[in-house]
């Protein structure tokens, strides 16, 4: 069955997961139905100061307003399967764990929670302090699943792409979309 995903984009620092994740859905869109795009008023700003362009315009999925609250993953009976929030503010994931539903974001957040849906929040920020950790155990016994956008180097990235490229694999399978990349314990790609 072809899945529905949301993707939200924050002004955290990490644009370049959210660039590479939309280009693998890209790649896999004969496993989507659809692909819906929020992006916080701060997202394009650090997406052009670190990546030097506005490709995240030219995707071929569908984009919504941060106060469209008419968009079909604001409400549960749109059955969307996930919401991958990359790369995710610590302040989105505070609202998030408290229940602040102020935008498209969090009440896509807060709809997926409420349906049991995947959640996937690739969380940028370190060192954390105690309030993002108790604010990701929220999240976490709430349903929701925390993916630091923390790259594995075991499959021995030589570029920052590919480094970047270990986190969105991983949000990937986390969807459970089917897709070639490296496994640990193999000789496949």
């Amino acid at each position: 069955m072809k899945k529905k995903i949301a993707v939200a984009i924050t002004g955290a620092s990490g644009s370049i997961y959210a660039k590479l994740l939309l280009e693998k859905l890209v790649q896999l869109q004969e496993q989507l139905q659809e692909v819906s795009i929020v992006m916080s008023s701060n997202a394009g700003f650090v997406w052009q100061t670190e990546l030097g362009d506005e490709s995240y315009q030219n995707f071929p999925f569908r984009y919504f307003d941060t106060n469209d609250f008419l968009a079909p993953f604001a409400s549960g009976s749109a059955q969307y399967d996930a919401l991958i929030v990359v790369p995710c503010s610590m302040g989105t994931l505070g609202r998030i764990a408290g229940g602040i539903s102020n935008d498209l974001t969090t009440r896509s957040a807060d709809v997926m929670l409420k349906e049991r849906k995947k959640l996937i929040l690739v969380v940028r920020e370190t060192p954390y302090n105690l309030v993002h950790i108790r604010n990701m155990e929220t999240v976490t016994l709430a349903g929701g699943i925390i993916c630091p956008a923390t790259p594995s180097f075991y499959n021995k990235p030589k570029t920052i792409e590919e480094a970047a490229m270990t986190v969105v694999n991983r949000v990937i399978d986390l969807v459970g979309l089917q897709h070639q990349s490296y496994r640990w314990g193999t000789d496949e790609v």
